[in-house]
């Protein structure tokens, strides 16, 4: 059985103009839209003096360092070629795993401290609102900071090695993972929080017994992605003297060793992939633990 549908029925004609209003309104709204984002795009060039004909006057010299940073390798001469440019592999390789010692004693002790002001820095755990407040800006303080800029001031007061960039990733570590932790805090279940707290247990009987448990999984997983970041940023932390493999990368490039450039940023793409890879097992592992609990 089919329905027939009047079309000149007055209800039908006052929903398709309903409809076709709507439509213009959504329409009108998408063009406005894209003519502020134009224009701010167009506001924002100006400020940060974007020179669309220089640029194009000098787009190939970026292919063309690219290209001389390739290594001339020959099937003949195969393995000659390739020792001969991975010359210095023993020393990248000390400095590379230096490089991930830094990333990760920084991110160990970042954690530790962002585990530690996160409770505090919570708004759902009755902490003193100073104190929260006093809390809450020293951990901005701590992630807006850039990492290289810590590293340089470290330089400066320790001297040249990895102590300035592992100091230098603990802060910034401190920073960021103190928000991920007090937001994760945040959106617990606060029935566990109610039952301790209605016995008399102590602010820290309930963070240890009522919270902590319900977060350690997420805890976990965010620090192990902070870990994957951080051995990214411990591979410039040399640029400025912080020990790692970016000593010998920034020198290669201040020089013009090209292939030496290809060869250190090699080792270094292929670490972190398999860091990433590593920590991404890791915390599917946990996610998965956490929701059959």
């Amino acid at each position: 059985m089919t329905l027939a549908i009047d079309r000149n029925d007055p209800a039908i004609r006052a929903h398709q103009a309903r409809y076709a209003a709507a439509m213009a309104t959504k329409r009108r709204q998408t063009l406005i839209g894209a003519a502020v984002l134009a224009l701010l795009i167009w506001l924002a060039a100006i400020g940060s003096e974007v020179d669309l004909e220089k640029f194009a006057a000098n787009a190939w010299r970026f292919p063309k360092y690219i290209l001389e940073t390739v290594p001339v390798l020959r099937w003949q001469s195969l393995g000659a070629d390739f020792a001969e440019w991975y010359w210095g592999w023993k020393g990248w390789l000390k400095l590379l795993w230096q490089t991930i010692l830094i990333a990760y004693v920084g991110t160990l002790l970042g954690a530790v401290g962002g585990f530690l002001l996160c409770f505090v820095a919570a708004a759902n755990l009755g902490s003193n609102g100073w104190l929260r407040f006093a809390t809450r800006r020293y951990l901005e303080f701590c992630r807006t900071v850039p990492e290289i800029v810590f590293a340089l001031i470290f330089v400066i007061a320790f001297g040249l090695g990895p102590l300035p960039g592992v100091l230098a990733i603990a802060i910034h570590t401190t920073g960021a993972m103190g928000k991920l932790f007090s937001e994760v805090v945040e959106n617990i279940d606060m029935k566990p929080v109610d039952g301790l707290v209605a016995t008399g247990a102590s602010w820290w009987q309930v963070i240890r017994f009522a919270v902590v448990p319900q977060v350690l999984s997420n805890f976990a997983s965010y620090a192990l992605l902070r870990f994957e970041i951080n051995v990214r940023g411990a591979s410039i932390m040399g640029f400025v003297g912080a020990g790692g493999i970016g000593q010998d990368l920034i020198e290669a490039i201040r020089k013009f060793y090209f292939t030496d450039i290809s060869a250190i940023l090699l080792l270094i793409i292929a670490t972190v992939m398999l860091i990433d890879y590593g920590t991404e097992r890791l915390r599917h592992a946990l996610i998965s633990l956490e929701h059959q609990r």
